[in-house]
């Protein structure tokens, strides 16, 4: 007997594990855009990069280039910073039997609020843009840790 047709049957789990997805293939695309934004200015960090793509001329520094790393870099570092802990506190907050709809609420307000959270980053969106967005999908990530606070006390 199989645990994972049974994690099947959860619709919160199921829920949980899509938008977690969703938010794995959005750090993966800033990952591509990093690449790309080097590849489009032909300025490589690495001697062998350079090499690659036309010649040791390339391996060199671009302002454009490190402007928009540095809003990458930071983008993927907020995300590493907030989309980990959600992949723990979604996954045990799945296991708390919630209610398919408020969890899938839960999911889907933090999702966005990534997203557009890297949105306002790439694009440099005005502020509060950016901060507003990350406060937002704090909000579900604090229900859920206090859900699961509340219904592990008992076991403390």
């Amino acid at each position: 007997s199989s645990t994972f047709p049974k994690m099947m049957e959860n619709t919160v789990f199921m829920s949980f594990t899509f938008y977690s997805t969703i938010l794995i293939l959005k750090m993966y695309v800033v990952a591509i855009i990093t690449g790309q934004v080097r590849l489009r200015k032909k300025a490589f960090a690495n001697p062998e990069d350079a090499l690659r793509n036309g010649g040791l001329q390339y391996y060199r520094e671009d302002p454009d280039v490190e402007r928009n790393l540095i809003s990458l870099f930071r983008a993927h570092r907020n995300d590493m910073e907030n989309i980990f802990p959600f992949l723990f506190l979604g996954a045990i907050y799945s296991l708390l039997d919630p209610s398919p709809a408020v969890a899938r609420i839960h999911f889907f307000i933090f999702c966005v609020g990534r997203i557009v959270h890297t949105v306002a980053y790439l694009l440099r969106l005005k502020a509060p843009t950016r901060s507003v967005a990350y406060g937002v999908a704090q909000l579900p990530c604090f229900s859920m840790a206090l859900q699961i606070l509340l219904a592990t006390t008992p076991y403390w």
